[in-house]
């Protein structure tokens, strides 16, 4: 899947969680703008790494803080 295919699916991936109706941009952040949770990040994640078929560590987590970091850290595990 390219980028561009993976972040139209974490986009769509996103809205259940997206309560608030915050438009989705590149820079926009988890924890400040969609104001998220720790346990709603534990859900988002599993929702990702269901749908993409990847794990996603701690580590990883912890520097993944917006949307466009999100995508590329995807794409990165898709690619193997």
């Amino acid at each position: 899947m390219d980028r561009a295919a993976t972040a139209a699916t974490i986009a769509r991936l996103i809205e259940p969680f997206n309560k608030k109706g915050i438009a989705i941009g590149k820079a926009t952040t988890f924890a400040g703008d969609l104001e998220w949770d720790s346990l709603t990040v534990m859900d988002f994640v599993a929702a990702i790494e269901d749908e993409f078929d990847i794990i996603i560590t701690m580590n990883q987590q912890a520097e993944i803080e917006t949307y466009g970091q999100l995508v590329d850290a995807v794409t990165r595990l898709q690619a193997g």
